[in-house]
């Protein structure tokens, strides 16, 4: 089974029981995309939510004879706003018919790499070799079985404001640096020893989560999970309308990357709240909002 169905309240779901669910979305889902893969089949993606903006997603082809056949079916989470606007690029997974997208954001610091959700709308644009398609924008999403609630850095409206100029700012250094610039490579580089000199003085004495605010790292050996800690800027608390099992869905703030996360009730330590800081591991989900 989906090692992150339990995100989306499935977690006590054996696999009798997910297959049944499977046949379920395929002949009643609420969602159907089809797209023609340039072959003799058809490719298919049945979704059904089982709570506001979460789900599952089934995929799968159509042959010639109008028989399907599934394939592979995922848990997924719709983010309600947009992360990037810079470029995306997608690549197809080497086992099966699903798609990996990457995102070269300054914000972040690393190439972001997720799972896209909306496949079809790729696949068709490729096969009508329209790609690349300028314009996009990404929305983000993130499933995690595992996080903590961790209390705020306290900081004044000042202090706030000092912190967008200098990320602004660095923002700014980063992409001249991408460009070539050698002043602003040279400013990023003593900036980083600054910090670096910083930090070790005051980890002598203080707590690290007094001195990071945020961060935003990959996570083990798949390319899509990363361990994160991020600013709470909105909850909500939803329910499996089949396990009624409850859910938060949080938006993060984090290295001032914006996007939702979902995690079972049961699997969080600490009580979330606006202002607060979630801390954990996510497996990243993104869709790309192609212009009309």
């Amino acid at each position: 089974m989906h090692k992150f169905m339990r995100a989306i309240g499935f977690s006590k779901l054996d696999r009798r029981e997910e297959q049944k669910l499977i046949t379920d979305i395929i002949m009643n889902a609420s969602r159907r995309s089809y797209t023609s893969n340039g072959e003799e089949t058809i490719l298919a993606e049945f979704c059904e939510d089982f709570a506001q903006d979460m789900g599952i997603s089934v995929c799968g082809e159509f042959d010639a004879e109008d028989k399907f056949t599934y394939d592979y079916f995922y848990p997924y989470l719709r983010g309600t706003c947009v992360s990037s606007h810079e470029d995306v690029s997608v690549e197809r997974h080497a086992a099966k018919e699903s798609y990996a997208g990457v995102c070269d954001d300054i914000k972040v610091g690393v190439s972001l790499i997720f799972y896209l959700q909306n496949i079809i709308p790729y696949v068709k644009a490729q096969h009508m070799n329209i790609l690349p398609i300028k314009g996009t924008s990404l929305t983000l999403s993130g499933l995690s079985i595992s996080g903590n609630i961790i209390l705020p850095i306290g900081k004044n409206e000042k202090e706030k404001q000092k912190i967008q100029r200098a990320s602004r700012n660095r923002n700014q250094l980063i992409d001249a640096a991408r460009r070539g610039d050698e002043d602003a490579i040279e400013s990023l580089t003593l900036e980083d020893m600054d910090t670096y000199t910083s930090i070790s003085r005051k980890i002598q004495t203080e707590d690290v989560f007094s001195l990071v605010d945020t961060y935003f790292m990959p996570y083990g050996v798949e390319c899509d999970q990363y361990s994160v800690m991020g600013e709470i800027i909105d909850i909500s608390l939803r329910t499996n309308r089949i396990t009624k099992e409850e859910i938060y869905v949080m938006r993060l703030n984090c290295n001032d990357l914006q996007f939702d996360v979902c995690i079972n009730k049961m699997d969080l330590y600490g009580e979330p709240q606006v202002g607060r800081r979630f801390k954990g591991i996510i497996w990243m989900q993104g869709y790309i909002n192609y212009p009309n």
